[in-house]
């Protein structure tokens, strides 16, 4: 089941951060502690930690002054599924044109970004080139 058919899926992990630039750093060393847990090869991981850059860059702008930033991971054999999301009052529309948005869709099995309710949110999927051994088959990388 795709996290886009059940958005509301518990995430086996969820991190919560201000949504400021600094702790960008925060974010992608938690990615590539997850991916190296799920066996990511050190490939994978590197494009996981630009992937997540670049989901910022698309989210960090549109978060509304003071929001904080929620992160959720969803672990599976071999693909890890995040989801990126702030509180945007505007309901600011998605840029496809961006180049942010141009290397998270490029790098990503699977890529969304949605914008509603006050809420702006960027999910993705990115699979390991040889899938995970230590990997719970039950976690169902659902965003």
């Amino acid at each position: 089941m795709s996290s886009h058919d059940n958005p509301d899926a518990r995430a086996d992990v969820e991190l919560r951060l201000p949504a400021d630039g600094a702790y960008a750093s925060v974010l992608r060393t938690t990615t590539a502690g997850l991916a190296a847990r799920l066996d990511f090869t050190m490939d994978d991981i590197e494009e996981l930690r630009i992937a997540v850059g670049e989901a910022l860059a698309l989210v960090l702008p549109e978060a509304d002054p003071g929001a904080d930033l929620t992160c959720r991971f969803h672990l599976g054999a071999g693909t890890l599924a995040i989801e990126v999301e702030t509180q945007a009052s505007d309901d600011p529309a998605p840029d496809y044109d961006s180049f942010a948005w141009q290397v998270l869709d490029t790098l990503a099995s699977e890529a969304t970004v949605t914008s509603a309710r006050g809420h702006f949110v960027v999910r993705f999927r990115m699979s390991s080139q040889v899938g995970a051994v230590g990997a719970d088959d039950t976690a169902g990388a659902e965003l």
